[in-house]
């Protein structure tokens, strides 16, 4: 038995890549940890497939305000690398805690970054989803919903984001760079002749959607549109103090129930005078605990303060039948992640 006939494309400058990619039914290539599993259950089905994975788009680099990484980095090399280590270990631990050796040897920054939920309805094509199927329901409304989202969602779609290198870099104030291609109407313009694409800077938080009005798109990429690299800004006064705290159902390669990245920087009086807090596993998408931030920041670290900020994190929270204990886990992971940080010398 067959599958559908699809074309292939081996891209080898990106703007060919960004050209083939903008035509109905293209989906890129890279690591395909993700896209392959969802092919193969007949989730999505491309009809051209334009393989970048021989793209020059792999460096990690230092910048003058921060790090550069190329979204074809491998995840086992950014892990790796001597100054992501040293200068943003959450990045490094956030990559480790998040596949096994041999899917992080294959899998890229920004394909881990644009993969898609792993919630069951959404990955079972007989299952009713409308983020995969819309109009059919959410079957996890009402069905099997233990690994569901507790904060943004709707009728609609109750699935939570699945990267746990999102998180971290949410928490570190990332930023995209992106690329597609140009607009036909604009390109009948003579001074953009030259120039047959464009290049926009995105926040990361910006990159990813929630529900509310389209459940069936996880991200603002325009089709075609190519991630190219993520900036990450100067971060050695956080370096010290921060941690990601995952907690799975079971220690081998895992997707998170409840995970927090927590970063934070104490001044010469002791006190907070700079912390991000993120979580993951808890919403459609990597979660800014915001809330915890404002209730830290500018106080002298304590029980009773990481208690208070805590407890600010789940007051929007909106369990399901099955998922309620992920509020009392949000809770303490919380707690015990500034605990880490903050017992560091």
């Amino acid at each position: 038995m067959t599958g559908p006939v699809f074309g292939y494309r081996r891209a080898t400058v990106v703007a060919d890549a960004i050209s083939n990619a903008s035509a109905p039914g293209a989906m890129y290539l890279a690591g395909g940890t993700d896209l392959l599993q969802l092919w193969k259950a007949g989730v999505v089905v491309p009809q051209e497939v334009i393989d970048i994975s021989r793209l020059p788009l792999n460096a990690v680099e230092e910048t003058r305000d921060g790090l550069s990484i190329g979204a074809l980095a491998k995840l086992s090399d950014v892990e790796r690398h001597p100054t992501v280590r040293q200068q943003y270990p959450l990045v490094a631990q956030a990559i480790e805690a998040s596949a096994s050796s041999q899917v992080r040897n294959m899998a890229t920054i920004g394909g881990n970054l644009l993969q898609r939920t792993r919630c069951v309805y959404f990955r079972s094509t007989e299952l009713p989803c409308n983020k995969r199927a819309p109009g059919s329901g959410c079957g996890a409304l009402t069905g099997e919903n233990r690994q569901a989202a507790l904060f943004a969602t709707n009728d609609a779609c109750v699935a939570a984001h699945p990267s746990d290198l999102a998180v971290a870099l949410i928490a570190l104030n990332a930023h995209l760079e992106l690329r597609r291609k140009e607009p036909s109407h604009r390109l009948s313009q003579p001074k953009l002749l030259d120039h047959p694409d464009s290049v926009r800077r995105l926040s990361l938080r910006r990159l990813y959607r929630l529900p509310e009005e389209d459940p069936a798109r996880d991200t603002t990429l325009a089709h075609g549109e190519l991630l190219e690299a993520v900036y990450l800004p100067e971060a050695k006064a956080l370096a010290h103090r921060s941690t990601y705290l995952k907690l799975r159902d079971r220690a081998s390669f895992e997707f998170a129930v409840v995970s927090v990245a927590a970063a934070l920087w104490l001044d010469d009086g002791g006190r907070i005078a700079d912390v991000r807090l993120a979580g993951g596993g808890v919403a459609p998408v990597p979660w800014r605990l915001s809330a915890s931030e404002a209730a830290l920041s500018g106080h002298r670290p304590s029980r009773a303060l990481f208690e208070a900020a805590a407890a600010a994190a789940i007051v929007d929270a909106r369990p399901l039948a099955h998922n309620g204990f992920k509020v009392e886990l949000l809770r303490r992971c919380i707690v015990r992640a500034l605990e880490t940080i903050c017992a560091a010398p």
